[in-house]
């Protein structure tokens, strides 16, 4: 069973993904480094000051599955084979890649959700602060709307 933990909701800036860092301190390093690239790739490709809605979610097995939706289905993220070792961007999804056991796109109308999952590892498995249970600030599914799913990424089913 999925649990619904943390919800942010915040405009796309540098000081956004230093806040997103610190609020989910408690989920470990690996979560912190993807939410921090995929909400930088919203910085990088939609702009700065974008809305994006942050979700982390724990299943009772320990997998954490990270969320960030931003409001533009049309800029997908895409997996580069290489980066030029002297680039300044370009390594974020392969982080994603390699920390995740898997990850992909959800479409919905007028916007989109990219997520991954990461498994109870170190770092990843510890246990949260009693928070009083789930925190919800935003209703994500779209009355009526309906979701497509695309999966990229290791998929270990």
């Amino acid at each position: 069973m999925r649990r619904p933990v943390t919800t942010l909701e915040l405009l796309a800036t540098p000081a956004g993904v230093s806040s997103v860092r610190r609020a989910l301190r408690d989920y470990g390093t690996d979560v912190q480094l993807c939410a921090s690239e995929l909400v930088t790739n919203v910085i990088q490709h939609l702009g700065e000051g974008v809305p994006v809605t942050v979700r982390v979610s724990r299943d009772d097995g320990g997998r954490t599955r990270l969320e960030v939706t931003d409001p533009d289905p049309r800029v997908l993220p895409v997996l580069r084979a290489a980066v030029d070792v002297d680039a300044e961007s370009g390594r974020g999804l392969a982080l994603l890649d390699a920390l995740a056991s898997r990850w992909g796109v959800t479409h919905g109308p007028g916007d989109k959700t990219v997520w991954c999952e990461l498994g109870a590892g170190p770092g990843e498995g510890r246990a949260l602060p009693d928070r009083g249970g789930a925190v919800s600030v935003a209703s994500v599914a779209p009355a009526g709307g309906r979701r497509r799913t695309a999966t990229a990424g290791r998929d270990p089913r």
